[in-house]
């Protein structure tokens, strides 16, 4: 597998196509959009893969070797959370019949070679929007904390809070979905990126530095420590 080690929370597209030309084509477009990008060349590594994480979007190439895309798409759409994930089909079967057989197993879109590259970006981004639109927002805000992808801002309140580069990253990715508990190991794979030779007491030092920039006398502290897990953000601070 081949990931990009750009550190960063964006959407992450894994790409699922054994022309080589053709992923790399797709990875440096995407990546361009801003799109952090996974690629694989196998249905059946694709298949563990996705059963080890959850990409934000996967843009899937119908015929495979190891297990087709068709019947990696029919697999997702069978598994717990599967049917909520965002899967672009890309073939060389342009007839109606196999259009139908595309989408009827659950692919949201359905791409026939060649195809347009600019075309595929706007489906990809409008997919996303739908379907993860806090990964597309570009200003997030729970209760008095407002957090800015552009400007790379923090406020509390009127307070300017002042983060690092990987501290803001973590926020980004925690306030993305709050109430939801990231192990370290996932927060390792989607704040450092996938590469990271990292330890993942490093997660713990850097939420320890988040909070002492969020936090000052007795405001409530929004990042939740799950023992035995991880962290999330949490998904009652904006009643507080």
């Amino acid at each position: 597998m081949e990931t990009d080690t750009k550190k960063s929370s964006s959407p992450h597209i894994l790409v699922v196509e054994d022309d080589d030309s053709l992923a790399l084509l797709l990875g440096y477009n995407l990546e361009s959009e801003g799109y952090r990008v996974s690629r694989v060349d196998r249905g059946d590594e694709a298949d563990t893969l996705l059963q080890e994480m959850v990409p934000d979007l996967v843009i899937l190439d119908w015929m495979l070797p190891g297990v087709s895309g068709f019947e990696l798409c029919r697999r997702l759409r069978g598994r717990d959370g599967g049917s909520e994930l965002p899967i672009i089909l890309l073939t060389a079967r342009g007839e109606e019949t196999d259009r139908i057989r595309g989408l009827s197993i659950g692919a949201d879109d359905y791409v026939v070679k060649p195809f347009s590259v600019p075309e595929l970006m706007a489906r990809v981004k409008s997919l996303l929007r739908r379907a993860r639109p806090e990964r597309i927002a570009e200003r997030l805000q729970i209760g008095d904390l407002t957090l800015d992808k552009q400007t790379k801002r923090v406020l509390r309140g009127e307070r300017e809070i002042h983060l690092g580069p990987t501290e803001f990253r973590l926020l980004e990715h925690l306030m993305e979905k709050p109430g939801r508990v990231f192990p370290r190991s996932s927060l390792l794979d989607s704040v450092w990126g996938l590469t990271a030779e990292i330890d993942e007491r490093t997660v713990d030092v850097h939420v320890g530095r988040l909070r002492k920039a969020l936090v000052r006398g007795r405001e409530k502290d929004p990042i939740r420590t799950v023992r035995g897990t991880g962290y999330s953000f949490d998904e009652t601070y904006s009643k507080h």
